[in-house]
């Protein structure tokens, strides 16, 4: 363990590896609403998409007569999931710039005799890049569960305050008559729109197979029949050709995330607003208190989703800078890519997690939205807003 400890606070790779692996949980993971997603991006969640990706690929390639043995390495591989310590391959990994060689290395003596079936025709990155897809998929199903959480949640506010008139607000002034419901119909819209267009992106993330330079050479003739078996095998799409350098995939997932993370900070930053005590139109069902101030009651749900949404843009933009891999194999870009992305599903999940709940038990205060309108002359009434209201909410229905 000392050993570890010294490595983990001089060298920058090992700092990295644990940084995609364990940053988001701690102290501050439940905090922040990450936990849920988190707990998916682990390191041990990490070993074991690794290992399933190998065990896939295997039989694969048995499959087109490329190797034999292909139980024996998927028994091996059951060995190591519970056996190998994640923190022990991390150390592992500094020497060669990815976990996958030293967990080959393992599997591959592991497996005995059957070692050479282990990683047959690929590289590094074909591994590391589709067990990274299936990490996405894992932790944007618990990102969607909450997204879709707060939208209902936001779709019954809605229909409950239909025709509750409150003071729409421009420029932080009040404007003219709206209702809540349609206040609450725009955020469900919101929500809905991004976690549909999130789901679009990750349900089209392809396996990722090209060998060390991307022409499939170690697996000629067979190479994109082991590919497609490959994609088939871990239920993922079928790639076209390999994209290991070309990726427009994961800039648009990180624009998708971020898009889903402003869907969530739009409605956390009106409860906040709205929930200010001259204000008082809302309120959190559990308000935070302060530990200075006992009468405070702070809406730290919408808070700390915005908190986590906040962190969303900086980690897209890193994630769209390090688009520009060089040649057939980046130096940099590609490792950024994996501490930011995981990252950036923990922004996103704990503000879809902190809004859902903050929704779910939003009280809202009609007679304050009364009392608050009528400080100024604006005069007329909310016109269409129950219309508006009614199209948004059977929009959801079809």
């Amino acid at each position: 363990m000392v050993a570890i400890a010294t490595i983990a606070t001089h060298d920058p790779l090992l700092t990295t590896l644990r940084g995609m692996s364990d940053a988001p949980g701690g102290m501050l993971g439940p905090l922040l609403g990450a936990d849920r997603v988190a707990a998916t991006l682990d390191a041990r969640a990490w070993l074991h998409a690794l290992l399933d990706v190998e065990v896939a690929l295997t039989h694969a390639a048995a499959g087109q007569g490329l190797v034999d043995d292909a139980w024996q390495v998927e028994r091996a591989a059951e060995e190591l999931r519970d056996a190998l310590d994640p923190a022990v391959l991390a150390v592992e990994a500094v020497e060669g710039g990815n976990p996958v060689i030293p967990l080959v290395r393992r599997l591959r003596a592991a497996a005995g005799p059957a070692g050479a079936a282990v990683h047959p025709g690929a590289t590094s990155q074909d591994v590391m890049d589709t067990a990274l897809v299936l990490l996405v998929r894992a932790a944007t199903a618990v990102i969607d569960d909450d997204l879709r959480g707060a939208a209902d949640a936001a779709a019954r506010l809605a229909a409950t305050h239909r025709d509750t008139p409150m003071a729409a607000r421009t420029l932080g002034q009040q404007a003219l008559p709206t209702t809540f419901g349609l206040v609450a119909a725009g955020w469900c819209a919101g929500l809905d729109r991004a976690r549909h267009g999130l789901a679009g992106v990750v349900g089209t993330l392809p396996v990722q197979f090209g060998g060390a330079a991307g022409t499939l050479a170690a697996s000629r003739p067979h190479g994109p029949a082991v590919a497609d078996a490959l994609a088939d095998r871990l239920g993922l799409p079928r790639q076209d050709v390999p994209w290991h350098t070309e990726r427009s995939r994961i800039g648009r997932l990180a624009g998708a995330l971020g898009v889903a993370a402003g869907a969530c900070a739009k409605p956390a930053t009106d409860v906040v607003l709205l929930a200010a005590t001259e204000v008082g139109e809302v309120s959190e069902s559990a308000p935070g208190a302060s530990s200075s101030m006992p009468h405070k009651r702070n809406p730290v749900a919408a808070v700390t989703a915005r908190a986590s949404a906040r962190r969303a843009p900086g980690l897209v933009a890193t994630l769209l800078a390090s688009a520009d891999h060089e040649h057939q194999r980046a130096a940099g870009p590609w490792h950024a890519e994996w501490p930011a992305l995981t990252d950036l599903l923990c922004a996103t999940g704990g503000a879809a997690a902190r809004l859902r709940t903050c929704l779910e038990g939003l009280q809202v205060h009609p007679e304050a939205m009364a009392r608050n309108l009528s400080l100024t002359d604006a005069g007329g009434t909310p016109n269409h807003a129950g219309d508006l209201v009614d199209r948004i909410l059977r929009g959801r229905e079809r």
